[in-house]
């Protein structure tokens, strides 16, 4: 059974299973301590031989603190604080699009920037990941205005919205797929560029027709970010410090339908639903001189060949040439949708899963705020109304920093429990170490906010009273958010961005489904059994994944990995 499951491969990763095994073997030698038969557990694919024994990490990709310092329990001195020499890249060879403008330099081992330099680029791609989300909920509320103006039904006009969605779900695959070839730097530049260019088209678009098709063009441009910028957060983290830094880069996606009301309700009242994406474009336009000066390239280095390896002829027909060509034009289309295979894998899909729900349940909210409290019995105006999202926005910052630091304790305690060092005596961290007591609290924590929020509001409470329940909403997801995009980035180490973007596309899928189904469900049920069917559905599945999760993990620390 072993010997089957040995041949399964894993996307992306080669064409071969042995390359992977080789892959997982250079960078994993592990070892018992001191003569100790500790085996580590399975940590992601049984399939591909994971269960090796005895961690040695190459390029401190996983490097932990000393044996001694785990001991008095202390996380030892950070790592990005250097304390070995930093090799700076010349500006003249950095890697990316006009890499050598960069302010920050591009450094051979992204692990060695300072704490500093580390928080300022997770900080703008943070920035830059809530772009395509702002772009969709500062649009929402113009729909009507839209429709009036240029000549058409409001059914139609939802298309804009519905099909932005869309494009934020399934472009992240073809983003992250190339990002693996041009680099992190280059494909933020590009897919900002081409989000300016688009917006300036949307906000003077004379029909619904050229509105709709610009739209989804900004939404699959803006939506790069999602994916690249996890990779960029595992570039330069350490997985045992990643934790609180994906989850503060995790605050801009879920800060963008926050705040984006609050502004949509200052532009729209006296500018008119154009001002919106006259907004996107100058917020886009200050991203993407922050990202041309402050973002260098983060991605590994691709090894040498091999000496033996036979150079490329120098001249090639011009059939050569075509066929080449087509083949990467055709494997750069067809490539991204290999990347779904990585749901195959337990790990992966119940993580996705997990966090595809909790982003579902976040739109229902979002919707529900903005019927619920635009009638009696509180008629609030436009900027009223956004207000109310600062309470979820509020709860997705504490989590994003307590959560985090949070995280980084469990893994620390699991690994001193399972006394799990490698040959440098450093403590060895595993990604199913993060879903502990943490993910239980997260799975009942925000169904239950949101089944607060939903009879608060529905029933006509105080204000204040649904903003508290979202309050403990927007923690509980946050917790969820945050553990699945870094147990992701470190399941599929090699391609981070890809492992992130299969996450984004199966969320995306859930909220666009949200989005156009809650106004519906909300007319018919009520906020409060529309929250209710839907926590509930959270609080089951939430709790039945991280049920399997435990049992798969024990099953594995019983077999010995």
């Amino acid at each position: 059974m072993a010997q089957d499951q040995e041949k399964t491969e894993l996307p992306g990763a080669g064409n071969s299973t042995q390359a992977v095994l080789n892959e997982q073997q250079r960078r994993y030698q592990i070892q018992p301590h001191h003569g100790e038969n500790h085996h580590v557990p399975n940590v992601v694919f049984k399939s591909i031989g994971e269960q090796e024994k005895g961690i040695k990490p190459k390029d401190d990709e996983t490097k932990g603190i000393s044996k001694a310092g785990s001991r008095g329990g202390s996380h030892g001195p950070a790592s990005s604080a250097v304390s070995r020499s930093v090799e700076t890249v010349p500006r003249s060879q950095r890697r990316g699009l006009f890499g050598g403008f960069t302010i920050i330099p591009e450094v051979t081992n992204p692990y060695d920037y300072n704490k500093r330099t580390k928080w300022a680029m997770t900080i703008i791609v943070a920035v830059a990941a809530a772009t395509s989300s702002t772009g969709s909920s500062i649009f929402y509320p113009a729909l009507s205005e839209v429709a009036v103006a240029l000549n058409t039904t409001p059914t139609v006009t939802n298309l804009s919205l519905a099909f932005y969605m869309l494009a934020m779900s399934f472009t992240p695959l073809w983003w992250s797929a190339y990002t693996e070839t041009l680099g992190r730097r280059t494909i933020y530049i590009l897919s900002f560029s081409l989000f300016m260019i688009f917006s300036v088209l949307s906000a003077v678009s004379v029909n619904i027709a050229m509105l709709i098709v610009m739209r989804i063009l900004s939404g699959g441009a803006a939506a790069s970010v999602q994916a690249v910028g996890a990779g960029t957060v595992a570039d330069v983290w350490e997985p045992r410090q990643r934790g609180r830094a994906m989850g503060v880069f995790y605050i801009g996606p879920l800060y963008g339908p926050g705040i984006a009301p609050i502004i949509r309700g200052a532009l729209t009242q006296g500018l008119g639903w154009r001002s919106t994406l006259r907004f996107l474009i100058i917020f886009g336009g200050v991203l993407l001189v922050m990202i041309f000066f402050c973002l260098p390239e983060t991605l590994a280095k691709r090894e040498p060949l091999p000496p033996n390896t036979e150079p490329e002829p120098i001249y090639k027909s011009a059939g050569q040439l075509v066929i080449e060509k087509s083949t990467k034009v055709l494997k750069g289309t067809v490539d991204p949708f290999k990347i779904l295979a990585y749901l195959r894998y337990p790990p992966i899909i119940i993580s996705v899963f997990s966090a595809a729900i909790a982003f579902g349940s976040l739109y229902v909210i979002n919707i529900s705020i903005e019927v619920n409290f635009a009638i009696p019995p509180y008629n609030f105006n436009t900027i009223e109304v956004g207000l109310l999202y600062l309470a979820p926005t509020l709860g997705y910052a504490a989590a994003s920093v307590l959560g985090g630091q949070w995280v980084n304790y469990i893994m620390h305690r699991e690994a001193v429990k399972a006394q799990r060092y490698n040959v440098n005596e450093k403590l060895v961290y595993l990604p199913k170490d993060r879903m502990k007591e943490n993910i239980w609290l997260a799975a009942s924590l925000y169904p239950a906010g949101m089944i607060w929020y939903g009879w608060s509001a529905d029933i006509g409470l105080p204000w204040i009273v649904s903003c508290i329940a979202n309050f403990f909403f927007g923690i509980g997801s946050m917790l969820v958010f945050g553990t699945v995009t870094t147990m992701l980035t470190e399941f599929t180490p090699k391609h981070s961005s890809s492992g992130v973007a299969v996450n984004n596309f199966v969320r995306n899928i859930l909220s666009y489904t949200g989005a156009i189904v809650t106004q519906p469900l909300i007319n018919a049920l009520g906020a409060g059994w529309t929250c209710t069917m839907v926590g509930l559905f959270a609080w089951v599945t939430g709790n039945g994944q991280a049920t399997r999760r435990s049992w798969h993990s024990k099953r594995g620390d019983r077999n010995g990995g």
